[in-house]
């Protein structure tokens, strides 16, 4: 059985900092791209970040470049999202899932949530 169990959101003001975590298990996570997603208010879950196998290759959203860094640890199943200068606009349910580009299994975990605001 497919699970996710994110973590590590919270209540930030602007500028801030946070590290997401999210502990996979049901799959061989070592030969799996990993990816997070976001989703806000009213919206519909979109990419965040993407990372490869090894996690020599990594890709971002746009809306996220040069301020959130994704990260894996193969021995841990554990993938991490570590979000710099953060913005209103991150303000989302952050959720992981297997894949590099598009999420491999319909089995989401619960998010975390991800708050900013002064």
């Amino acid at each position: 059985q497919v699970q996710f169990v994110e973590s590590g959101g919270g209540l930030v003001q602007p500028g801030g900092s946070l590290r997401l975590s999210c502990e996979a298990s049901g799959f061989i996570f070592s030969t799996t791209g990993m990816s997070w997603y976001r989703q806000p208010p009213g919206k519909e879950r979109v990419l965040v970040a993407g990372i490869s196998i090894g996690g020599g290759v990594s890709k971002y959203a746009d809306a996220v470049k040069g301020r959130f860094t994704i990260s894996r640890d193969n021995a841990k199943k554990t993938v991490y999202l570590q979000m710099n200068n953060l913005r209103p606009e991150d303000t989302a349910v952050y959720y992981c899932n297997a894949g590099r580009n598009t999420p491999l299994y319909g089995d989401w975990g619960q998010g975390t949530q991800v708050t900013v605001s002064s």
